[in-house]
């Protein structure tokens, strides 16, 4: 007994004329469609990478920025080193240099203890790590990890995605002054400036100044691990030729002098006017907002997202 071979079909248009003659019932019909459609909507979800509060259809901005912005936050408490720079470092140093040199009257110019002196310095420390470690790494991650493509795609604008991380890294450096005045009120006895607003106003000039310089290294910079290596290049120099870390009433003269092309300089003796004296460095600020604005100009230029 012969069976008669099954027709082959070859030709495309053959194979879609056999799929319309073939019967479907009504049921196999409309399984086939929910099947489709779970496949596909399974195939959206696989896509989806932001959460439900963030996508189009359920965009409140200010609701979404809030999110994103608290999203952040816990981002950055969750990442050892930026934690280590923003808030232990600075209270290694004030401990450690505290319990060498003290806080008695005279150790250091205009009658005040050392550790008076040095305590605008090691906020200004860590408006250097954050400007300059933080910010960059925060936006190379993002754009290695595609994470910058995804929201260019939402109605989210640029402006609040890199918005958020500027509040963030000010609210972690709010946070940590507090804390390290804290810690030296407590443990050194260090006075609390006379002039609080205008201590608020050096504080915010000069993180926004240093987050400028983040945005634009983070705008130009291809790699996290090109982020980190140019951060490090810039912050370590910085941290020990500015005042920072080591006062520089401690520097030699020719030392000084050099250290005025350094920003961080600027940011410290800004933060100790301020602190310190009650008075506003004309010139230190000057130079902050030169280079905010030079920095936050072209890294808008520069930006991308992928």
């Amino acid at each position: 007994m012969s069976s008669s071979p099954s027709p082959t079909i070859s030709h495309p248009h053959r194979s879609r004329l056999k799929l319309y003659i073939q019967k479907r019932s009504p049921h196999d019909s409309l399984t086939h469609d929910s099947s489709t459609h779970d496949s596909r909507t399974h195939d959206r979800r696989q896509l989806t990478v932001l959460p439900q509060h963030l996508r189009p259809s359920s965009l409140n901005p200010m609701k979404a920025f809030l999110t994103l912005t608290w999203t952040e936050t816990k981002l950055f408490l969750r990442e050892p080193m930026a934690t280590f720079f923003t808030v232990a470092f600075p209270l290694l140093l004030l401990f450690a240099f505290g319990a060498i040199f003290g806080n008695g009257p005279g150790s250091a110019p205009g009658e005040v203890g050392y550790t008076t002196y040095a305590l605008p310095g090691y906020v200004a420390l860590t408006i250097g790590s954050l400007g300059l470690l933080g910010l960059p790494t925060a936006l190379a991650v993002y754009r290695d990890q595609g994470i910058l493509r995804r929201f260019r795609v939402t109605p989210l604008r640029p402006a609040a995605v890199l918005g958020a991380q500027a509040v963030v890294h000010l609210a972690m450096l709010i946070a940590s002054t507090l804390l390290l005045t804290g810690a030296a009120l407590w443990v050194f006895r260090v006075p609390l400036p006379e002039r609080l607003l205008l201590t608020l106003g050096a504080l915010l000039l000069a993180g926004l100044s240093f987050l400028a310089v983040g945005f634009l290294l983070g705008a130009v910079l291809p790699t996290v691990r090109a982020a980190q290596a140019v951060g490090n290049a810039l912050f370590f120099p910085m941290l020990f030729l500015s005042g920072a870390a080591i006062p520089q009433f401690l520097f030699p003269e020719w030392l000084k002098t050099t250290s005025l092309a350094l920003p961080l300089t600027h940011a410290a003796r800004l933060l100790q006017a301020a602190w310190l004296q009650g008075q506003w460095n004309g010139s230190s600020s000057l130079v902050l907002v030169g280079m905010g604005v030079a920095c936050a100009g072209v890294g808008a230029y520069v930006f991308r997202w992928t």
